[in-house]
Parts: structure tokens; C-alpha cells; sequence
């Protein structure tokens, strides 16, 4: 079993997370219960933005908060030096709510609305990244009815199609995301934004997808884009201040999984790119790119405690939990493979073999197939790993279940720092049939 950041077996034989005992953090805290290894998430931070130092480039490390949003997560990225990319009026209200600095927060989104736009020029964020014509053209109308100038980005799909899961994956042409970058969309754009009073153009932007586990698709990508460049510079005169690669870095969530370190990432997509500056005789642009997976993925853990048993004979054991698709959607909606123990043996001896069911009234609320375990009993304690990205995040009310609390761990100290929902919490907006609501 790999164990990653500070997870480890303690003396009493428990697994152990930022220095504290799985089984007692779930004896104060309760299960379901999400916890985050700060650690982890501070070195992974720090190897993206030491190895962008260590080669002289200029760059920004954009925390993609979409795989977990907090206030506590916003204020951790803050004190790592981190950028935030964020993608929603939600999103950024939780950042300025957590005080993350504007001038480093970029806004994204497929169908951002006049409010959003309203909300992030209002407060002077440092970047939109425009996504498509209409947007262009309603941000470039605000800030001429407000005097202002937005700092943009355009993102292109460059034509790249990430080996992936087909609902994360983004850079292919047949994408609900960006200016595609072959069929003249994106020079558009670009002639459309250089053109406008309002629109100050810093560059451009793009992502591929999500779990990559190799350098090839930002190498393509990266060539893609500077051979356009090449033409925007002699048309256009134009050449980029900033060049967005975007994010989607793997992890490793099972032993079938692969990933290469943070560091490999950003060297190979380095080297490509001042290949390709060089190559066209372009000035170097400053380099974002958007980690959120590979900054907290591996970081979190999720607790459940083990309830009920069902045995189809000679087909299959059922070990249901105190959760399930209401905390982590993930594998009913991408098929995604997890890895768990029980915590309070987790170097046993597998005994059986078990699918971990989820507590939904859906057949298709199922956590992990074929998970080899010790004998497992009632409110046996079980971990799985790697679910700090797209769990909270996507966690919902279904069956009106509460959705769990997040702690932090570090150096034996825990923090809670999403509160448990409670059941007065699902009836909060809920109106009575006899009741006028006001407008």
C-alpha cells in the first residue's frame, strides 16, 4: 500500500495523517469526515514554484480551486505565494471573503454572467480569461460603461486531445471551452480584443484536460500555440505577455497510475517553450500554469465508518458506509478507482475481498469494486485516499444527507475548517406551501 505525504502507521498499529490518529480524529470528529494533509499541499506547492526559480522564469502558480474550495484553502494558498484561478461568482466571493490578494486572481468560465463580470472588474481582480465571443463582447461593453480596463487572456483549444477521461477533457476542437485555434476563431478574438479600448490583452491561455500523466500534450500544445503566435506576430505585430498552459497534472489514486513529479512537469514544459521562443525569435512570456488536482488530491482522505454487510453467494460481498456519492460523486460520474484500508489495521492481511457501497438510495452509489480488506465489522473505520480534489467540491444533499466537515492536519494539530452540515441545515431555504415568499 503507498502511503502519501505524512500517512503513515503509528505505534498502536493506526494510520496516522499530519501526526494524528485516524481513529481518534474520527472519535471527535465523526464520520464521513474529510482530512487534508497540509503538508503535503505545502510541498507540492513549493516544488511547482521552486522549480519555476530554479530555471529564471517568470511565472505564476495558479491554484485551480475548483478541486476544493474554502476560505481555509484560499488563506493556505495565499501563504504558499500561490495564485487562484477561480470560476465563478461563488468562488470568488470566497476568496475575497478569505482576503486572497485581487491583482493575483484569474477568473474563468465558459458562461460567465454580467453579474460575475460586474463583480470581478467592481473589485479589480488581475485577469479574465475570455472564453468565447459573447463574452468578449459583454465584458468589453461593461468596461466601457464603467471606464475601466480588463486585464484578459484568451483561451484556445489548440486541437490536443489529452489521453483522459472524455468529460475532463478540454483542448480537443470539439470543446465547449475557448476560440479553436485552426478554424480563424481565435485570430478573431485576438484582432477583436487588440482592437478594443477596454480590453487590455496579456495573452493566452489553454488546457488540455485533467490527469495527465505525461509532458506530452503541453509539448504540442505549447507548438501549436507558438506557430500561431508566429503568425499573429507577423500579421498582427502581437507577440504575448503571458502564456497559459493551464493545469490537469496526475496523481496517483491507484497503483495503476503513473504520474511524474511537479517538477518534471514544468521543466519538459519549459524547455518547449523557449524551444519555441527561440525558434520564432519571440520574447520568453511569463509561464501560468493552474495545479489544482496535483496540489490537493493526494492530500485528503476521506473516513467512513462501516455499517451494514450483503452477501450476493458466489457473486459478490457489499460493505456499505456512512457515505457515498454525496461526499464523492467521482466514480458514478467519471468511473473514478480509489485505494482504502481499514484504519485501525491498515497493514493487515487482506482476508476477503468487498465492494464498498455508498448509503444513496441509487444503484449506481458504489465507492470502490473489488476491494481486497481484512475482515471488516461494524463500525470498523475505513480510509480512502486521494479524495481531496472533486470531493467536497462536488459534494451534494442527495437523500438530504448532511454533507461532512473538512480538518486540516499538521504537525498534530487539527483544524476544523468546513463545519459539519446538520439537518437544520437542509430545511434552511425551504418555505412552507402556505407561506407568499417576498420579493
Amino acid at each position: 500500500m503507498y502511503f502519501h505525504g505524512t500517512t503513515k502507521v503509528n505505534d498502536k498499529g493506526h494510520l496516522e495523517i499530519g501526526g494524528l490518529d485516524t481513529i481518534e480524529l474520527a472519535e471527535k470528529f465523526g464520520t464521513p469526515l474529510y482530512v487534508y494533509d497540509v503538508a503535503l499541499i505545502r510541498e507540492r506547492a513549493r516544488s511547482f514554484k521552486n522549480t519555476f526559480e530554479k530555471l529564471g522564469i517568470t511565472a505564476q502558480v495558479a491554484y485551480a480551486s475548483k478541486a476544493f474550495s474554502s476560505i481555509a484553502m484560499f488563506q493556505l494558498a495565499k501563504e504558499e505565494g500561490l495564485s487562484l484561478d477561480v470560476v465563478s461568482g461563488g468562488e470568488l466571493y470566497t476568496a475575497l471573503a478569505a482576503q486572497f490578494p485581487v491583482e493575483k486572481i484569474h477568473f474563468h468560465g465558459n458562461n460567465k454572467s454580467r453579474e460575475e463580470l460586474e463583480m470581478a472588474m467592481e473589485h479589480q481582480i488581475g485577469c479574465i480569461v475570455v472564453d468565447n465571443f459573447y463574452e468578449l463582447e459583454l465584458l468589453s461593453t461593461i468596461c466601457a460603461e464603467k471606464g475601466m480596463q480588463a486585464n484578459i487572456l484568451i483561451r484556445v483549444t489548440p486541437g490536443i486531445e489529452a489521453h483522459t477521461h472524455d468529460y475532463i477533457l478540454t483542448g480537443q476542437e470539439d470543446s465547449k471551452f475557448g476560440f479553436d485555434l485552426q478554424n480563424g476563431q481565435a485570430e478573431t478574438a485576438l484582432r477583436t480584443a487588440l482592437d478594443s479600448h477596454s480590453l487590455h490583452l496579456l495573452g493566452i491561455h489553454c488546457h488540455i484536460g485533467s490527469q495527465i500523466f505525461d509532458t506530452t500534450g503541453f509539448v504540442l500544445a505549447a507548438r501549436k500555440i507558438f506557430e500561431k503566435l508566429n503568425e499573429w506576430k507577423n500579421n498582427f505585430s502581437y507577440e504575448p505577455q503571458v502564456l497559459n498552459l493551464g493545469g490537469g497534472f496526475g496523481i496517483r489514486y491507484t497503483s495503476e497510475d503513473d504520474p511524474i513529479p511537479a517538477f518534471q512537469y514544468v521543466e519538459e514544459i519549459i524547455e518547449e517553450v523557449k524551444t519555441q521562443a527561440g525558434r520564432f525569435l519571440m520574447k520568453m512570456p511569463e509561464i501560468w500554469i493552474e495545479p489544482g488536482r496535483s496540489l490537493v488530491g493526494d492530500a485528503g482522505t476521506t473516513l467512513y465508518k462501516v455499517g451494514s454487510r450483503k452477501e450476493v453467494p458466489n457473486v459478490r460481498q457489499y460493505l456499505a458506509v456512512d457515505g457515498g456519492m454525496s461526499d464523492n460523486i467521482r466514480p458514478a460520474l467519471y468511473q473514478a478507482k480509489y485505494e482504502a484500508v481499514l484504519a485501525s489495521r491498515p497493514l493487515a492481511k487482506a482476508e476477503e475481498t468487498v465492494s464498498i457501497a455508498g448509503k444513496c438510495c441509487e444503484s449506481g452509489d458504489m465507492l470502490i469494486w473489488d476491494l481486497p480488506l481484512p475482515k471488516a465489522e461494524t463500525s470498523d473505520l475505513l480510509a480512502v485516499f486521494c479524495t481531496g480534489a472533486y470531493g467536497y467540491s462536488m459534494a451534494n444533499n442527495y437523500n438530504r444527507i448532511p454533507r461532512p466537515p473538512v480538518v486540516f492536519v499538521e504537525n498534530g494539530e487539527a483544524r476544523v475548517v468546513v463545519k459539519r452540515e446538520t439537518f437544520a441545515d437542509l430545511i434552511r431555504f425551504d418555505l412552507p406551501l402556505t407561506e407568499k415568499v417576498k420579493n
